[in-house]
């Protein structure tokens, strides 16, 4: 039997973003909760009514718990969106 060889996976050169005034390295093609992970981070936002942790579940877009502001645009599903070169992610 021979050894099956894997390709290395080629992760890019890292980029920098920032979360909560904090900078976070993250790689081109990572999602910004992949990133948030990754970082430590597993609460994304709190419920309005009881102010319940709520962060990464589906990883597809379907219950918005990973929702955050990026670039001033509130209840991004950060499963679902690319991190970018600067961009600001804000997760209360």
């Amino acid at each position: 039997m021979t050894a099956t060889r894997y390709k290395k996976n080629e992760r890019g050169t890292p980029l920098n973003f920032t979360v909560n005034g904090e900078t976070v390295e993250a790689f081109p093609g990572e999602s910004i909760a992949a990133a948030l992970l990754v970082s430590g981070r597993r609460t994304f936002r709190h419920t309005a009514k009881g102010k319940q942790a709520r962060g990464f579940f589906c990883g597809m877009g379907m219950c918005f718990d990973c929702v955050a502001t990026v670039d001033g645009v509130p209840n991004v599903r950060t499963c679902m969106t690319e991190v970018q070169p600067d961009c600001v992610v804000e997760i209360n």
